[in-house]
């Protein structure tokens, strides 16, 4: 049984920078009371944290830190298995998750995500969906069993029944049909390769024993025709290499006729401008009469002779100018002429490369060729079958250990079906699902509601009424859905405490009095609560303080001061 003893926080939600302390095993009841926004469903939030690094509502876990002092978040909880003494702290700027037992703090060693399965499966033994069906029920975020979908029925119920340890065998015996069938590929395939190497034995002894002439002869015959390959290829080579000595020597002046094309370019860039410049005096001298800066006239006569002077010299230049176009389509010419032949170079070197590396991978092949040749020629006496004879009794080897997995391979497959939902877990919810179920009926007729309710083996509901036909859950008013809930929860409590898979001494309902309780439902699940206690520290979070003041034997009141929430004193 977890024997939860005490939990403590600070600058968790509301809460500012003291700790706020509750004593979880103090009273039988406990009712926890204040204003809304006053803090008094933080108790959730804390234990939901503290255990599961989640909050128990429906909030971002950034959320849970104080807004205003917004660092040093810290939650606490003491409880106790057996002999064995626990505290778990796990806090927010700066992250903390620790765990103590008998005051020496576990190995963190894991990472947070390992630590944590560490402490939910080894320690509490128990995850938050199931935490959240048995120990707490809070009117905001709780989801109702009768709410959830099939698969997640499934699983609180296994938590409940103890019977995860079918589930994380399955998954263990999973990995390992895995592995059996690669194991299985692999020694087929071995038992294959060794097959192939006794064939491929037996055929060389045989091979060594007749004759190698025939052999011989067809790798000395290839030999010989490589050796005439590579003597047209080294005609070939030595006829490129001459090609190419010609025409590198035609090409030889290639930077010198680049270099004079260039020369004439500029000359010809030149002219064009001289001419171009003299253009625009010839027109201006043509069509001016007047100096456009000085505003004189222009004196005819120095107007002809300059018109004449550059006339003259434009005719000139005209003429060089067609001279240096000449040259230019000359050397134009001889500079494609020369880029053909650089072509050409390349694609000799090319077909050279090609002739060169041929005659090398020939060579090598008859390397080879003369190694055989060698080999063969030694004289070998046939080898006995000592080498067959391993192989064999490594076959023998491998075929007993294929016969050992296929046997494994068969149990495994038994054991999968066993370990089915629908195997060994399924019988043994099937002998649970009577005591449920009378469990159940037992609760809602305490509180008088008066339904005959049954879940079958897929964990579906028929919910049939005195003087009504079958009906299912969501037919009912709020009001009765909240008594099958309870009457749910208790159920699990108490099929928990049978089995002392999820026994713990805490119940925390919040607002369920506030809720869809009406007065004498309220009444009929305090009789239920005060059979309840006996073993059992249960909080009730309400606003009904003046009904309920009474019927509680410790009462806390949360407040809130300047946006901090804090215990009234």
């Amino acid at each position: 049984m977890i024997l939860f003893k005490t939990i403590r926080w600070k600058n968790f939600l509301s809460t500012g920078n003291n700790f706020t302390e509750i004593k979880l095993n103090n009273s039988e009841t406990t009712l926890i009371v204040g204003e809304n926004g006053a803090g008094k469903s933080t108790l959730l939030d804390a234990l939901s944290f503290v255990l599961f690094n989640k909050p128990f509502r429906k909030i971002n876990k950034p959320l849970l830190m104080n807004s205003i002092t917004k660092k040093d978040l810290v939650v606490e909880i003491e409880f106790s298995i057996g002999k064995k003494e626990y505290k778990i702290v796990r806090g927010v700027k700066p992250n903390v998750f620790e765990v103590y037992m008998n005051d020496s703090l576990l190995n963190q060693s894991a990472e947070n995500k390992d630590y944590q399965e560490i402490l939910e499966k080894q320690i509490l033994k128990i995850n938050h969906k199931s935490f959240c069906q048995v120990v707490i029920l809070g009117s905001a975020s709780f989801v109702p069993f009768m709410q959830l979908p099939a698969g997640q029925r499934r699983e609180v119920i296994e938590d409940l029944l103890d019977l995860q340890i079918f589930t994380t065998m399955n998954g263990l015996l999973k990995d390992k049909i895995s592995n059996n069938s690669g194991s299985i590929k692999d020694n087929e395939s071995d038992i294959k390769l060794i097959d192939e190497k006794i064939n491929l034995t037996k055929q060389y002894l045989i091979d060594l024993q007749n004759s190698n002439a025939d052999v011989i002869a067809e790798k000395k015959q290839r030999i010989k025709d490589a050796d005439t390959k590579i003597g047209f290829l080294e005609n070939d080579v030595e006829a490129l290499k001459a090609v190419i000595k010609d025409l590198e020597s035609k090409s030889s002046n290639l930077d010198e006729v680049k270099d004079t094309l260039e020369k004439i370019k500029k000359l010809r860039y030149k002219f064009d401008n001289q001419i171009e410049a003299l253009n625009h005096d010839l027109d201006f001298f043509g069509n001016h009469d007047t100096c456009p800066t000085c505003t004189q006239n222009i004196d005819n006569e120095f107007k002809d002779k300059t018109i004449k002077e550059k006339a003259n010299l434009r005719k000139e230049i005209e003429d060089n100018l067609s001279v240096v176009i000449d040259k230019f389509e000359e050397n134009n010419k001889k500079l494609s002429d020369m880029m053909d032949i650089v072509s050409s170079i390349t694609d000799n070197k090319m077909k050279l490369n090609g002739a060169v590396s041929e005659i090398s991978s020939l060579n090598s092949y008859k390397k080879e060729l003369k190694d055989d040749v060698k080999k063969l020629n030694k004289e070998s006496k046939p080898e006995d079958n000592t080498k067959i004879d391993s192989l064999v009794e490594e076959k023998k080897t491998l075929e007993k250990n294929l016969n050992d997995l296929l046997e494994d391979k068969e149990t495994m497959h038994a054991l999968s079906i066993l370990l089915k939902d629908s195997g060994i877990k399924a019988k043994i919810i099937k002998q649970y699902i009577p005591i449920i179920n009378k469990l159940i009926n037992k609760y809602l007729s305490a509180m008088d509601f008066f339904v005959q309710f049954e879940l079958n083996e897929q964990f579906d509901e028929t919910i049939k009424s005195r003087y009504r036909d079958t009906f299912s859950y969501s037919s009912f008013s709020e009001g009765e859905k909240m008594r099958i809930n309870l009457a749910i929860l208790f159920t699990w409590r108490a099929v928990a405490k049978l089995r002392n898979s999820i026994n713990t001494n805490i119940l925390i309902m919040d607002e369920v009095f506030d809720s869809s309780l009406d007065s004498n439902g309220t009444e009929e699940f305090m009789k239920i609560l005060n059979n309840l206690t006996k073993d059992t520290n249960t909080f009730i979070i309400s606003h009904k303080t003046d009904q309920l003041y009474d019927k509680f034997k410790n009462v806390i009141k949360f407040k809130k001061h300047k946006n901090f929430s804090s215990i009234e004193s």
